[in-house]
């Protein structure tokens, strides 16, 4: 079977398949006890996402679990500030920390050795593919160079990204240098593994709903353009899915201006607007995964009314932001049968 005939592929490509194909954001992960054992035997989580073999087997988990439609790759978003040598490591009950990066720091930085630093990675992208079965797409990704930069000002997260804001507005032409690195750096990344068998990749902007208007025009959108018509200059039959978390009705135009082939829709886009957006296009989303946590009438009825707004255009089925550890697996077989149960 070739790639395109993968129904996520598909799907990217504007055909409407019913039941639609899903797969789930963060569907390698702590809820599972298998993740959890593997985890616990590759020491630290960057140890995890840089060893090929382990990174394998995380990310075929859940696809022997539930068949889902697609793979994504068993990685971070914060790779390539580790790669620029930022110092990256996940500490328990605090997420990630790095070393703060300033005006000399970006000045400095050098992308040299990323490719380098990164070839595990694309090891395991090889690897993965070799593994699934023919009919399930593999997904790459990478995290979009406003919320990655987030991290590498703040040093860690925070509920608002107010240190990057105000980074942004207090140094410009700093700001805007670090997000053209991390966009050039981002588009080699995703080429790579398109090279090593991803047959879509999708940007993760986790961080785009704390922007303004203009911010969002600059921070959000131009480096996400930057990067897929880099990545469509070079590989022009690449497919991209552009993930803006939180980004509301600055989505309408989203899709135009970044050249992306699908959105991603958090929980808090309505259908209705969904449904407009879908007229220019695939969408992917938008399940709450906290329905997935509540389980029972609360899930039901959340996929139903995905389904019964968006399921009669290009639609991959996902949920509107990562599945969370306390997650029962269960619930995500319920989901699965709910989803495939659905065909019109």
């Amino acid at each position: 079977m070739s790639a395109k005939n993968r129904k996520i592929v598909d799907v990217l490509n504007g055909k409407t398949i019913s039941p639609p194909p899903l797969w789930l954001m963060r569907q390698a992960g702590r809820y599972l006890p298998e993740y959890r054992q593997t985890r616990a035997a590759a020491g630290s989580f960057l140890d995890l996402c840089y060893s090929p073999e382990l990174a394998t087997e995380v990310t075929l988990q859940p696809i022997r679990r539930y068949g889902f439609d697609a793979a994504i790759l068993f990685s971070d978003i914060l790779v390539i500030p580790d790669a620029l040598e930022r110092n990256v490591r996940f500490e328990e009950g605090h997420g990630p920390r790095l070393d703060p990066i300033d005006v000399d720091g970006i000045l400095a930085l050098k992308g040299d050795g990323v490719a380098d630093h990164l070839k595990p990675v694309i090891e395991a992208v090889g690897r993965i593919r070799g593994a699934l079965p023919e009919e399930t797409a593999l997904l790459g990704f990478c995290g979009a160079p406003w919320t990655v930069a987030t991290y590498m000002i703040a040093g860690h997260g925070t509920p608002d990204q107010a240190p990057a804001r105000l980074f942004a507005y207090r140094e410009p032409r700093a700001f805007a240098h670090l997000l053209d690195v991390l966009a050039e750096l981002s588009a080699d990344y995703l080429v790579a593994q398109i090279d090593a068998g991803a047959d879509a990749v999708q940007i993760f902007d986790s961080w785009a709903g704390v922007l303004g208007e203009r911010e969002f025009a600059d921070f959000a959108v131009r480096p996400v353009q930057k990067i897929i018509a880099s990545v469509k200059a070079r590989r022009p039959q690449a497919k991209v899915i552009a993930f803006a978390k939180g980004a509301g009705l600055l989505l309408k135009s989203y899709r135009q201006q970044t050249g992306a082939d699908a959105i991603g829709l958090d929980w808090s886009v309505p259908l209705s607007f969904a449904a407009d957006l879908q007229k220019d296009g695939p969408v992917q989303g938008n399940l709450d995964p906290m329905r997935v946590v509540a389980g029972g009438t609360a899930l039901d009825e959340g996929i139903d009314a995905i389904l019964q707004a968006l399921g009669n255009g290009p639609l991959i089925f996902n949920l509107g932001h990562g599945i969370t550890p306390q997650a029962d697996p269960d619930n995500v077989t319920r989901l699965v049968a709910r989803v495939r149960g659905a065909a019109r």
